[in-house]
């Protein structure tokens, strides 16, 4: 059997893609497909962390749009993505997998409190950590969280689990004519203003030299094609060959 390219993988599931066709909420098919690609992967001798986003259930960036602070509408945002971390842990132990969710806001009932050498010791022996609240602060995107988490746990690689095949030089469904980017240069990211993540991530990323694949979940087996080193698959943003 072929091997896995990365030992130690990121992946950033974004709320929206929980909820499969539904327009809210969580997507009971969506989140059994996942967990069981995930529960493969892990049997293959990957170590896996999972950051998740919150959209299916909060939008803090909508509410603020509509009045509510910032502050308060991030805080509930942390709050939608424990809800999510919950529901996949609890389906990847009905797979036979076992997970720790850790969480940047402190809830003990619940779950660990995020402690790095603890989450690279959950990963060591065989579990797959899922890492909630984002950063625990109001600002900053659970893309960002991704990208610190990443570098904290010494991951070799960010996979970014979307709706869409990879990042093009506009929307592609408002523009057909956009064009998809194979691989792109953090810098190239930032200059041209792409919105597939924010620049606070990218920079992240671009410090400490860790790549990012950003690729479509809707495609089932796309996780496992990332981390086998499928270069067809969504776009590879990097450093400088």
């Amino acid at each position: 059997m072929e091997k896995a390219k990365y030992k130690r993988v990121l992946l950033k599931l974004s709320g929206e893609v929980l909820s499969g066709d539904q327009d809210y909420g969580i997507s009971n098919s969506m989140m059994k497909r996942i967990s069981l690609e995930l529960t493969e992967i892990n049997q293959a001798g990957v170590e896996i962390a999972v950051v998740m986003g919150g959209g299916n259930i909060f939008r803090g960036i909508t509410q603020e749009q509509q009045g509510m602070d910032r502050s308060t509408a991030d805080y509930m945002g942390m709050l939608a993505t424990i809800i999510n971390c919950l529901a996949l842990q609890d389906a990847l132990e009905r797979s036979g997998v076992q997970s720790r969710v850790q969480s940047a806001i402190e809830m003990h009932e619940v779950a660990e409190p995020f402690i790095r050498r603890r989450a690279i010791r959950h990963l060591e022996k065989g579990r797959i950590v899922i890492f909630a609240a984002g950063t625990g602060n109001p600002y900053f995107t659970t893309d960002t969280a991704a990208s610190l988490r990443a570098s904290e746990i010494n991951a070799e690689i960010i996979l970014k689990a979307t709706k869409v095949d990879g990042i093009y030089d506009s929307d592609p469904e408002k523009n057909p004519n956009a064009k998809k980017y194979d691989e792109l240069e953090y810098i190239d990211f930032l200059n041209n203003h792409l919105k597939a993540m924010d620049a606070t991530a990218i920079s992240l990323c671009m410090d400490n030299n860790l790549p990012i694949i950003v690729f479509n979940l809707q495609e089932k087996g796309n996780i496992k094609a990332a981390i086998w080193g499928n270069k067809n698959l969504g776009t590879l943003v990097r450093g400088k060959k």
